[in-house]
């Protein structure tokens, strides 16, 4: 079990996932202060400058702290549009780059025509062929159509 932890240790994987857990620490630090500096005085504005963190209820001597539950909510949603939009760039980034590949590898596999279309009687001959042996017609290299 050690040696397989050390195997899935080592691997580029982890490392990658390292850094997107580190990065994600210090993306859900902005968006929270964009959420509380930000985003929550502005809506406070338009609801009589009552704090969201003071949005309170009590039962009994249990205080909920629902406007603060609210902000958290925002942050979140933030947080996951942003997601939502970065893995929608990288999958259109990463189709596209698969088509070019893609076509790339189509363009080196196709091969040199090896027939050609007689302009006078419109049949299939070898590319090499001078007179067409259907028409009996002289092709010149001016003459012949190619097929693609």
């Amino acid at each position: 079990m050690l040696k397989e932890f050390k195997e899935f240790a080592t691997k580029g994987n982890i490392f990658d996932m390292a850094i997107g857990v580190i990065v994600g620490g210090a993306f859900q630090k902005i968006v929270t202060s964009l959420v509380n500096d930000i985003i929550m005085p502005l809506i406070t504005i338009f609801t009589g400058k009552v704090s969201f963190d003071d949005l309170t209820f009590t039962i009994g001597n249990s205080v909920i702290k629902y406007g603060s539950f609210i902000t958290t909510i925002v942050d979140f949603l933030i947080i996951a549009f942003s997601i939502f939009i970065a893995i929608r760039v990288f999958t259109k980034l990463n189709n596209r780059a698969k088509e070019l590949i893609e076509n790339n590898i189509k363009d080196e596999n196709e091969e040199d025509p090896t027939t050609k279309t007689c302009p006078y009687c419109y049949s299939e001959i070898n590319i090499k062929a001078t007179k067409c042996p259907n028409c009996t017609s002289s092709l010149e290299t001016s003459d012949v159509i190619n097929e693609e």
